[in-house]
């Protein structure tokens, strides 16, 4: 038995036009199950949770821009991946701390069709309830991290959660016509920010949230407003990077290069270039969206460059 896996193919997501076209191809029926992956920080659990994933061609300008899809592919080779197709994962967090049940990031809803959207069935899998969820903690608003806070009907997904998203990425989003939307992954702006406008709290960047819990950590240069997030205190945290690092091997090994994705280039280029000596040097563990599933682990400074380490998670 086999399910239909699909690929989107877009133009520049930086460019933020997506076009809604889509390729098919086969895959085992165990990749439709959904997935989750169970840990700790510190004394808080948590859960890896999938979403979905979505795929951008190695053409030059929907994901790397400045560079020729050879040298894309001479960097996707080094890490032995197809050197075609530029593969993300979509993997929010869920976080038990205390009384308070976190959620970081929502994955992409019902927006962007069967490709993702897996979210309450991960839930499900993972034995949680939506209506637990007391906080949620939005990286930046593109439609595959912030579509999900709201369902089908365009119900609030998490009826019970006060969703904490910096104040600039606030009025970004609440400002956005439904052009800017649809250039982003987000149909209707102005109805999602309607619906969320009760539940949100917005927050200055850098902020304290939950004292020794969440501090918002701000990086420039994704979005108007783009956040990652420390999780816990002490040794035991967890960096929660946002889209601060899209793919684990031309993220890394090539952290300058400027990425369609990023609204301003030339800073989100510099914030990860210093995001991965920072982590590489420190060995902060972190949580990386779309890095493969489950999307913890260590950027280590080896010999040959900086590489992606994943902690190996058990789903039970």
């Amino acid at each position: 038995m086999s399910m239909i896996r699909l690929r989107q193919i877009s133009t520049a997501f930086g460019g933020f036009l997506w076009l809604g076209l889509w390729s098919a191809t086969l895959a085992a029926q165990s990749d439709s199950s959904p997935q989750f992956r169970n840990f700790n920080i510190g004394s808080y659990r948590a859960v890896a949770l999938e979403d979905g994933e979505l795929e951008a061609p190695n053409d030059g300008s929907s994901f790397v821009i400045g560079h020729t899809p050879a040298e894309v592919a001479a960097v996707l080779r080094s890490g032995g991946v197809p050197t075609d197709q530029i593969h993300l994962s979509i993997q929010p967090l869920l976080v038990e701390a205390g009384d308070r049940v976190l959620l970081f990031d929502t994955g992409a809803g019902s927006a962007f069709g069967p490709i993702a959207g897996k979210l309450p069935q991960s839930f499900a899998a993972a034995g949680k309830k939506p209506q637990s969820v007391t906080d949620i903690f939005i990286s930046h608003a593109h439609g595959d991290h912030i579509d999900g806070l709201v369902d089908p009907n365009g119900a609030l997904a998490f009826p019970n959660a006060t969703i904490h998203m910096s104040a600039p990425e606030w009025r970004w989003l609440s400002g956005m016509t439904v052009q800017d939307g649809k250039q982003i992954g987000i149909a209707d702006p102005a109805a999602l920010a309607a619906a969320i406008r009760s539940k949100v709290a917005p927050f200055e960047p850098g902020a304290e949230l939950i004292t020794g819990v969440v501090k918002a950590v701000d990086i420039k240069g994704h979005t108007p407003g783009s956040t990652g997030y420390l999780i816990g205190s002490g040794k035991d945290t967890l960096l929660f990077v946002g889209d601060t690092l899209h793919h684990y091997i031309v993220s890394v090994r090539r952290p300058s290069w400027q990425i369609a994705f990023d609204t301003d280039k030339k800073v989100g280029a510099a914030s990860r270039a210093a995001l991965v000596s920072r982590v590489a040097a420190s060995g902060q563990r972190l949580y990386a969206v779309h890095f493969p599933f489950p999307g913890v682990g260590r950027i280590e400074r080896q010999k040959d460059g900086d590489r992606w380490v994943p902690e190996q998670l058990q789903s039970r």
